[in-house]
Formats: structure tokens, sequence, C-alpha cells
């Protein structure tokens, strides 16, 4: 295999992310870029190069893609992923992979079934600071628990303040936060939920909370606290505390380490590409470097919506 073909479903803001990356790279080919705007399809295939599509099922029924990234909206995920799995063709997904557990449970048996390829788009696991986070706390005795942050304002972007087409900010966005409390921390084994909403009354159309907080108790017996804002102006916070006995790691934000009172920096050396592992992968067929592949991503997903479910009910949901 020599060039990498690869084949964009969604053309936007992060798709645009990725084929910046991807065009440094000698051993990819873009073949195809997919999105529901003609326009914006045909000027991203203007620039990186490949087939303009308004229509996946006519991408994959025309190209023959070595791999596809697919960077829709949460709610429009489900019937490409099937198809690549039935194609054959490994994927690259961003986050969150669904709004519900119902869809993503379905793609995931596809994925099973083809046995294909996957890698979802948690990129805060390849970076250097949460790598080396993780080696840190790794070596203590017992990991307390966490304190997590996704706080800033309302993203201008229509289909994101409609909570059945993002699932509400902790699913869209700070499932990124959830994310990485998984990766330090382990699975979750119990969440519980509260949120408020309607203080927005300047933004027409939105039904998403305004302001939540998770408790999620891990399998391993630590616990952690993951809040969520889109309600501030001016002001934001985006990062992840992680507690042991004498030592404070904090990813994201200041990215420091405090042992005992004493502050020192996180270094942020030796991340990963998320791209070049999956790229990799892809032609290798050695899928161990992917920190996130589907069946992983599934298991934040399970938190997030058990915090959904939590905040209906008022009770908390074990996983």
């Amino acid at each position: 295999m020599n060039k990498i073909k690869v084949g964009f479903i969604g053309t936007g803001g992060m798709a645009g992310a990725h084929m910046g990356n991807l065009a440094q790279f000698d051993d990819v080919e873009f073949a195809a870029m997919c999105d529901i705007s003609e326009d914006r399809a045909t000027g991203r295939a203007q620039e990186y190069g490949g087939t303009a599509y308004t229509d996946y099922k006519e991408m994959f029924d025309r190209e023959d893609l070595d791999a596809v990234y697919i960077c829709t909206p949460p709610f429009a995920h489900g019937e490409q992923e099937q198809i690549a799995c039935e194609n054959g063709i490994p994927m690259f997904i961003e986050k969150p992979i669904a709004v519900d557990m119902e869809q993503a449970i379905i793609i995931n048996e596809y994925v099973e079934r083809y046995d294909i390829i996957t890698s979802v788009g948690y990129h805060w696991r390849y970076g250097g600071n949460a790598q080396n986070a993780k080696k840190i706390v790794d070596q203590e005795p017992q990991i307390l628990g966490a304190l997590g942050y996704w706080i800033g304002g309302m993203p201008g972007v229509p289909w994101w303040r409609v909570r059945a087409e993002s699932g509400g900010q902790h699913v869209e966005q700070t499932t990124h936060i959830f994310d990485l409390a998984r990766f330090i921390l382990g699975n979750g084994k119990t969440v519980h939920g509260v949120a408020t909403s309607g203080s927005m009354t300047d933004i027409p159309n939105y039904d998403v909370d305004d302001l939540s907080m998770v408790n999620i108790e891990f399998e391993s017996g630590a616990v952690a606290n993951i809040a969520s804002c889109c309600a501030m102006e001016g002001w934001g916070r985006v990062h992840l505390e992680v507690f042991c006995r004498g030592l404070v790691v904090t990813i994201g934000g200041p990215n420091n380490v405090n042992r005992k009172g004493e502050t020192e920096s996180l270094s942020g050396e030796d991340g990963q590409d998320r791209d070049r592992v999956f790229i990799d992968a892809v032609k290798t067929g050695d899928r161990s470097q992917i920190l996130s592949p589907y069946s992983d991503a599934l298991e934040t997903q399970k938190i997030m919506i058990a915090a959904s479910k939590s905040f209906e009910t008022g009770k908390a949901v074990d996983l």
C-alpha cells in the first residue's frame, strides 16, 4: 500500500483541523470530501484535493477508500459508520460518537462484526500533558479522585444549543473531560448528576443545561465531580485536577504538579499525533497504539448518557 486514500464525511472546522494535519503526511492522499453543503465540500476539495460529494452513499459507491474521517455533529452519526463497516473501511470518528446509547451500541456491534480499525477523536489522551500525568499518578498507591471543569460560553453553532442534536454540553463538549477522567482513573461504576437551565433569556431556541455537575464513582473506588457550564461571559476553566495523597496533578489550564505544596510544571513532551497513529494503524493493521478505539469511547458515552438520565430522574445510575 502506497498512499492512504482518505475520504471525509463532514468538512467543517474539526475536519479542517484533521485535513491540515494530514496534509503534512507524505503517505496520505485526499480522495473525497462529502458535506451537506456543496460549497463547503467543493472548497475543501479545491484546497486539499479529491472529489466533492453531498451524498456519502454516492461517495462510498464511487471511491476506493482506505480510510474515512467522520466529522459530523452528534445527531448525524449512524448510517455512514454502518456503511463504512460493511465496506471494511477503517474509521476516524469525531466525538461524541452519538447523542444516545442506542445508536452508539448499534455502531459498536457493526465495528466488532466487521473487525474495523477505529479511532475516536479524544485528542487529550494523546497530549504529552495527559501522558505524563498518567505516568505520575500510576506510580501512586491510590488515586483519591478528581475535579473536572468545562466552563465557558455558548458556542455559536445552532445545533449545539438543541439537546436532541448535541446531547447537551456534558455530551458534546465536556466529553473530553469525562474521557480524560476515565483515561486516568479507569472505568466508572455509578453516576449521579444535577443540572439547571433557563438563565440565558437572550439566546433563542436553546434547551440545553446552563450548568450541570456530575458525580462519578469509579470501579477503583476513586470519585470525581465534573462541572459543565455554557452560560459564562468572559471567563472560563477547562481542566482536570487529579488528587492523590500529597499530590495534585492538573491537566489542562495551568498544567502543573503539586507535591506537598511545591508546584512544578507538568511536561507536555512525548505526546503522540492522533492522526499519525490512526494512519499508521491503517497501513500496518496494528491498532495497538490507538488510545481511543470505538469500544473504549463507548465506555465514556455510558457515563455521559447516565448523567443525562440522572438529571431527569434525580437518581444515581449504575453503569
